[in-house]
């Protein structure tokens, strides 16, 4: 039960801020050999994580019926996230990035990159700025994210910025995006559990999805309050540190 609690509080954290949750699962995970981790809690984990931010949008998600240009430029944006991301599955080619050198080189790269993108301060909103040209671009980019290290929700804060929307809507735009991503990581994960035959579903499982909606919906929240009044700079300078320390392991 503890390490249920333990990569629930981490896949709940670290899912909707920029540090990357697959970076984190993986490293806890290895470091301290966790016997739970495995597809059906990984399955888990991310369900938790879409039903939270399935709660906590539900007013945006309920006003799609009325706004329908929106949710379609976000469903154009998970896209090529999806794509990408059954090849590299089908492939076998996801586990060849899922090295401690790749995701302490992405880890430290990529907030830098945040580190830019959060200098300036820029007022593009999502409610009337958010364009198909915006969607696209981001959605394409998202992409990298299927690399452990980089952080879904880091890559498109990031380009959000890049594209000069102002950091609440930059959240946000990520969080929207998180949907159809985690949707498709649970319905894709629960497709390869039942052709593997492995049909348990265990309290665990109920457990994993428990903690983690919980741990996911509190970050949502005050993520979203910590951006209205503080820069990114303190994930950037966790990102740079924690880059740091894993090549130093690494090349040690």
């Amino acid at each position: 039960m503890f390490e249920i609690f333990i990569l629930s509080l981490i896949q709940g954290i670290s899912e909707f801020i920029p540090v990357s949750s697959s970076s984190h699962l993986i490293l806890i995970s290895d470091y301290i050999k966790f016997e739970s981790k495995g597809l059906s809690i990984d399955v888990s984990l991310h369900i938790g994580s879409f039903l939270a931010v399935i709660f906590f949008f539900q007013k945006e998600i309920l006003s799609f019926i009325k706004n329908k240009e929106l949710l379609i430029k976000v469903f154009l944006s998970s896209i090529p996230i999806m794509i990408m991301g059954i090849i590299l599955v089908k492939t076998d080619l996801i586990n060849n990035l899922r090295t401690i050198e790749i995701i302490g080189w992405t880890t430290l790269i990529f907030g830098i990159l945040l580190y830019f993108s959060d200098r300036f301060r820029l007022d593009k909103n999502l409610k009337s700025d958010f364009s198909y040209k915006d969607a696209i671009l981001i959605g394409i980019v998202q992409v990298l994210a299927l690399i452990p290290g980089v952080s879904r929700s880091g890559i498109v804060i990031t380009s959000a910025r890049f594209l000069d929307f102002n950091r609440v809507d930059s959240a946000k735009i990520s969080f929207l995006l998180s949907i159809p991503t985690l949707a498709a990581v649970s319905i894709f994960g629960l497709y390869n559990h039942i052709e593997n035959q492995d049909l348990n579903f265990s309290i665990m499982n109920i457990f994993s999805i428990f903690f983690s909606f919980i741990f996911s919906l509190i970050t949502i929240k005050y993520f979203l309050h910590f951006i209205k009044n503080f820069s990114l700079k303190i994930f950037v300078i966790y990102r740079i540190v924690l880059g740091i320390v894993i090549l130093y392991f690494v090349y040690l």
